[in-house]
């Protein structure tokens, strides 16, 4: 070019001009048009990076027409890893976060939870539910130090610390690392605790130990930033086939432990069933794939799984935006054949027919004491008053657990824990010890299975105060129905996100807003569910009384639980069982004829 340029009658200032051109014009053919800035008409940079799979599925909404929800235009205009920083210097000096930031601290595990509190809730980590007895106490340590005087389990074998200041919000972080813990990507949308079968490794019913499974998927995680910032949460679990569920059926991937039989077309022995789509709260459990996978595969399968969420999941309207819903629109067979083409390969099938079916779960195989596999030792539940504990009683359950017991404290997904590795010569000690403590690990059939979620005190979505009103329900029922001689799960959730997962419990209820008089009023009350169930027996339950006041719900659970007693065939058929056969219509009718409802109306 320059050489043209010579050959012509062009003055010097001229030539440098155009040769500079020239020059701009080589750069752009290069840079796909970038090297000319706002006047490039070439398209714009391949997103790149571990966010790049989440940047292209939100192009191609845009593309589409759609337009982002406001949770994906935060994470698009700064990630809540690389604003750390920020929040850490905004949250020094006391300051609430704005929404946006709140959103971006639940990607570090702290939830602020106005305008119920002024301070934030951290959920921590805990693959498999499990601790050792020293970051137990440390965790009542630090609850001490920088929040509130007790912590609480959740329906996720994990813990949840409350009313922390925001100035203390980063050194409570900074306290879980010393533990060896974390609480990064327990809320927003994550991946959340990975549970697995809290008797792993010491149950002799089991199939498979899922704890290296359990580990090793967390690790996975926490490992892998393209796995943050999905379409909206996600929870996995493994179940090892043992008398303790995970219920693993209402998560988006469930694991479970089978033992396949000869003719299946694989090998026989023990392999792991994939079950997809499970949310309770949308009233779906999760399905057999037919897929059947050895152990070893679940991580690369999950992720498969994960990557197709991600580039297919809905980023515009949040209540659609879970994995069931792009499998409600493409079904399980288009779904598992984008998992196929993520890992490069078939995945294998097996009939229902050569899987051994599950072995009965125990109701109260997470209270009170069981034998474990290995001779002579014993795990011990004990109840917590729906999950709540303080600090004090952390730190001598810890030492319980050290000095009695092999040192580690098992959370499961009822909102309790149990010791394990108690020798027979202490069964006893722990039993006393526990109970001078103001707990006890006997508890009543209404009691064993009597789950509520955070409720109206500690959540801004809930309708009402469920750990409250279960601990109402329970003593209520315990001096009406004193012949209850079975395990009654009875489920109370403030809000559509069913935390508590009503739903699947024989008796659920769901927070709602009663109206009252004439002026537009409500108070307090729930919608009412039968017939859910879980583990051998999993199944949504069915409406069948809406907008009871809080005040009367002692009263409908006492009426459902006299009518089961009184009509029941005898004492091997479950509630659920109950319900199942006499209708749920028929059971509310009759419920509704006891003299507790008809005094009442």
């Amino acid at each position: 070019m320059a050489d043209d340029l010579a050959a012509l009658d062009f003055d010097a200032e001229q030539k440098r001009y155009l040769e500079g051109f020239a020059s701009g014009i080589a750069a752009a053919r290069m840079t796909g048009g970038l090297a000319l800035g706002g006047a490039a008409s070439g398209p714009p940079a391949e997103p790149t990076g571990p966010d790049a799979i989440h940047l292209k599925a939100q192009d191609r909404t845009i593309k589409d027409g759609g337009k982002l929800c406001d949770q994906e235009k935060w994470k698009r205009a700064e990630n809540p890893f690389e604003g750390h920083n920020r929040l850490i210097a905004e949250a020094a000096t006391g300051k609430a976060p704005k929404p946006e930031d709140n959103f971006r601290w639940r990607y570090h595990g702290l939830f602020w939870l106005a305008p119920n509190k002024t301070h934030y809730m951290c959920r921590l980590r805990i693959p498999n539910g499990i601790l050792h007895h020293w970051q137990f106490a440390g965790i009542a340590d630090l609850a001490d130090a920088h929040g509130s005087p007790y912590a609480h389990v959740t329906t996720r074998a994990n813990l949840q610390v409350r009313e922390i200041a925001p100035e203390h919000g980063q050194p409570f972080l900074d306290g879980l690392t010393d533990l060896g813990l974390t609480a990064r990507g327990s809320g927003a949308d994550n991946i959340r605790n990975v549970t697995g079968s809290p008797t792993a490794g010491i149950d002799a019913q089991e199939i498979l130990d899922t704890r290296p499974l359990a580990k090793s998927w967390h690790n996975w995680i926490l490992n892998d930033r393209s796995l943050y910032g999905l379409p909206r949460k996600f929870n996995v679990a493994f179940d090892g086939g043992g008398v303790m569920p995970v219920l693993e059926e209402t998560n988006d991937i469930g694991f479970q432990a089978i033992e396949v039989l000869e003719g299946a077309g694989v090998a026989a022995g023990v392999w792991m069933r994939l079950v997809l789509g499970g949310i309770s709260g949308h009233k779906d459990l999760a399905r057999d794939t037919g897929v059947v996978l050895k152990p070893e595969e679940c991580n690369a399968v999950a992720d498969a799984i994960l990557r197709v969420f991600i580039e297919h999941g809905d980023r515009t309207n949040r209540n659609k935006s879970r994995m069931k819903y792009v499998l409600d629109a493409w079904g399980f067979e288009k779904y598992l054949a984008a998992v196929e083409e993520k890992l490069g390969r078939k995945l294998d099938r097996v009939d229902p027919a050569h899987v051994a079916p599950r072995k009965v779960t125990n109701r109260f195989a997470h209270v009170g004491v069981h034998a474990q596999v290995q001779q002579g030792l014993n795990w011990i539940g004990v109840v917590l008053p729906v999950g709540k504990m303080t600090t004090d009683q952390m730190r001598a359950l810890a030492k319980i657990s050290s000095e009695c017991g092999d040192g580690q404290i098992r959370m499961t997904v009822w909102q309790n824990f149990i010791f394990s590795g108690v020798p027979d010569a202490k069964v006893a000690e722990v039993e006393s010890r526990v109970v001078a403590l103001g707990l006890t690990t006997a508890a009543s059939s209404i009691r064993a299975g009597l789950v509520a979620c955070t409720g109206m005190n500690g959540c801004k979505f809930a309708a009402a105060d469920t750990k409250g009103d279960a601990m109402i329900i329970a003593a209520h029922v315990e001096q009406a129905v004193p012949a209850l001689d079975v395990p009654v799960n009875v489920h109370l959730t403030g809000c559509h996100h069913s935390c508590a997962q009503h739903y699947i419990g024989d008796i659920g209820l769901i927070g709602a807003k009663v109206p009252v008089g004439e002026e537009g009023d409500t108070v307090e009350g729930y919608d009412i569910v039968v017939g859910g169930g879980f583990a051998e027996n999993p199944k949504i339950g069915t409406e069948i009384w809406k907008a009871v006041k809080a005040a009367e719900c002692p009263g409908r659970v006492e009426a459902l639980l006299k009518t089961y007693l009184a009509l029941r065939d005898g004492k091997d058929e479950s509630f659920q069982a109950f319900t199942a056969r006499k209708g749920p219509d028929a059971l509310r009718d009759a419920a509704e004829e006891q003299p507790a409802l008809k005094a009442a109306a």
